[in-house]
């Protein structure tokens, strides 16, 4: 699995799935809004909206931890 390590296909993930739909606002943004608003309301589609929008964003965070540990130990 060398295109989850790759930066390249990381960012066009985070790009496209990550905030699409793009108008008015990014999907994801709008959910974090709505989170961070106390969630009320929200069902299980919408958490799993989360995931699915959040998850190209978790594996970037990931490759950048890995990358920075990487530097740090050798």
């Amino acid at each position: 699995m060398k295109w989850i390590d790759d930066f390249r296909i990381l960012l066009l993930l985070c790009l496209t799935l990550g905030l699409a739909p793009f108008f008015p606002e990014p999907h994801l943004w709008g959910k974090i809004k709505w989170v961070s608003g106390g969630g009320i309301g929200m069902k299980f589609m919408d958490w799993f909206d989360i995931l699915l929008h959040g998850f190209p964003f978790l594996l970037l965070l990931r490759r950048i931890a890995l990358t920075l540990v990487k530097k740090k130990s050798g």
